[in-house]
């Protein structure tokens, strides 16, 4: 109640302050009737924004005394009464703009909910129990798992559904749908653990749950059990044998295990194109699902798609089951998910829940977006370390691998298919170029017919051998060293030097012989630091050329002229 003085001064700034406020009562204070103002003029000056309460009532007369003092500190009095006035009517006006004010305080949230049905664009206020490393950003984003390795998180709607009875204690038929949009980002490309399940459950209390493959909901020792009354649909990126998975791109059913009852590879119905389309759980782009389970046919459908198409017309996965067989009168909705050895984030950015009909369709414009993945500094340097390791890597392999592809050239050699019919025995050129030391000018012999002549040993029998190279320049090339080889590999007399093999490579043609230590007949005869030769020795000398020529000319299977004996004529004129 406020108390308004005689001073119009007084008066006036109660009446401005009191004006956009709620009702206040008003009372002229004075106890003098000729003072006070009529009542309609204390209304009309309010506007009809106060009560007036009629301030009429036996008031005695005041002493002389009290009315002297009144006068005098008249001033002060009003300065003190308007003092008042002003305080009350600034408290009346912050108890009016407190409900204002607490709007603008509290965030409105963009949820509606009942006890049947809820809907969250986004989970600011969302009446959610969170546990684990789950966690709800600034922008509404549900977070279910981090960066971090082998954690849990999960996300269950705080209040329980009662599924099998209705209010009067009757049953009732059990039956709901929930429609809700997920990401999974990886950390690491193309890699990502462990998945997300949409879960219901009878307890909120999975203290005992599992990392890795058991997605936060089961362990070794319950998985399985038909105590647990829980059913799940997985969103699965890692395969686990174990649990017979088909693969690691899946949703599946999940009814007390991990062991699916019913899986599929990650597809979606499209619908203007009339085919199944593949998706990846962990590629990093929103994806919608619903889930729908009729309680009169006992048919569970769960049907997945990218969030910005329609809800196909084919399900993805469709099976019977009998819920109510499992489910207790009580249970909790929500979602599990968990981390093994690779991390991932695992986001839910909307999601609408019906236990008696068709859940509400998510608003897309409402939905809160996905923060950027940031790589941390640690990890950055860990890729440049692992990028440095690989680069050397690769060079190494391309140095190795060059350098044995030029040692491969260098040693590379031709076959052709005549060869093996009539080719003697056939040397690798590497032993040939380690028997000569690479054909070096110390172990030149001299220049024979086509080409030159090498001293060697072969590395694996320790055998003293001269290899003839063609040379390059030779004009008559392959064709003779064919006819050589194809004729003196089957020749065998005392005097004749033995063929034992040769070799060919593009370019390079080598024959091998036995090594003659004493070297050719020229050089030997003409020689001044030989001994001369008497006439018996010349004789048996002419004598074994001349049956070596026989043998060739006559007596060999194919004739063979050979028509390089270089001292015959020598020592012809010799004899003259």
């Amino acid at each position: 109640m406020a108390y308004l003085n005689q001073s119009p001064s007084s008066f006036r700034p109660f009446l401005l302050m009191s004006l956009p406020l709620s009702p206040i009562t008003v009372v002229d204070s004075s106890p003098l009737p000729d003072h006070r103002r009529p009542h309609s003029t204390i209304v009309n000056l309010l506007d009809n924004h106060c009560y007036v309460v009629s301030p009429y009532r036996p008031w005695p007369p005041l002493p002389f005394t009290f009315l002297t003092i009144a006068s005098e500190f008249r001033p002060l009095i009003d300065s003190l009464l308007g003092a008042i006035v002003i305080r009350v009517t600034i408290f009346g006006f912050l108890i009016d703009l407190l409900p204002s004010m607490w709007g603008l305080l509290i965030p409105i949230t963009l949820a509606t909910e009942d006890e049947n049905q809820f809907i969250y664009n986004g989970f600011h206020g969302a009446n959610l129990y969170l546990d684990g490393v789950a966690q709800i950003h600034p922008n509404g984003l549900l977070q279910l798992t981090n960066s971090s390795k082998q954690e849990i998180g999960h996300a269950f709607y705080r209040l329980p559904i009662i599924f099998n009875a209705s209010s009067s204690g009757l049953l009732q038929t059990l039956s709901f749908s929930t429609n809700f949009i997920f990401s999974m980002v990886p950390i690491i490309p193309n890699l990502s653990g462990h998945g997300i399940a949409f879960t219901i459950s009878p307890s909120l209390n999975f203290s005992q749950a599992e990392v890795a493959q058991y997605l936060g909901l089961l362990n070794l020792s319950n998985n399985g059990l038909t105590s647990n009354h829980l059913l799940a649909v997985e969103l699965d990126t890692i395969r686990s044998p174990e649990f017979n998975d088909i693969n690691d791109n899946h949703v599946g059913i999940d009814v007390n295990s991990l062991k699916s009852i019913v899986s599929a590879p990650a597809t979606y119905y499209s619908n203007s194109e009339g085919i199944n389309k593949s998706l990846e759980l962990i590629s990093g782009n929103s994806m919608q699902v619903w889930i729908e389970y009729d309680g009169v046919e006992n048919l569970l459908n769960v049907t997945l798609a990218p969030i910005r198409s329609p809800k196909p017309y084919q399900s993805l996965l469709s099976t019977h089951i009998n819920l109510s067989t499992i489910f207790l009168n009580s249970m909790y909705v929500g979602f599990s998910s968990a981390t093994g050895a690779v991390p991932g984030n695992h986001y839910i950015l909307g999601w609408s829940f019906n236990k008696s009909g068709q859940a509400q369709s998510l608003d897309l414009s409402k939905l809160p977006s996905i923060p950027l993945q940031r790589i941390p500094r640690q990890k950055q340097s860990l890729e440049i370390i692992v990028l440095l390791i690989a680069v050397s890597i690769v060079l190494i392999v391309t140095i190795v691998g060059t350098i044995y592809f030029v040692r491969r050239k260098k040693y590379e050699e031709l076959f052709e298919d005549w060869e093996r019919e009539y080719g003697p025995q056939r040397f690798s050129y590497k032993d040939l170029y380690k028997a000569t030391k690479g054909f070096k000018d110390q172990e030149f012999l001299g220049a024979g017919g086509f080409g030159n002549v090498y001293r060697g040993v072969l590395p694996s029998s320790k055998e003293q051998v001269a290899v003839k190279k063609i040379s390059h320049d030779s004009k008559q090339g392959v064709k003779e060293f064919v006819a050589e080889i194809s004729s003196m590999g089957r020749l065998r007399h005392r005097n004749l030097v033995q063929l034992l093999g040769y070799c060919r490579r593009r370019g390079e043609l080598l024959l091998v012989y036995d090594y003659m230590p004493n070297g050719s007949l020229d050089k030997f005869i003409f020689s001044n630091d030989k001994p001369t030769l008497n006439w018996t020795q010349r004789f048996q000398i002419l004598r074994g050329i001349a049956s070596a020529l026989q043998y060739l000319h006559e007596e060999c299977e194919q004739v063979v002229l050979h028509r390089d004996v270089k001292a015959i004529l020598n020592v012809q004129i010799m004899l003259i």
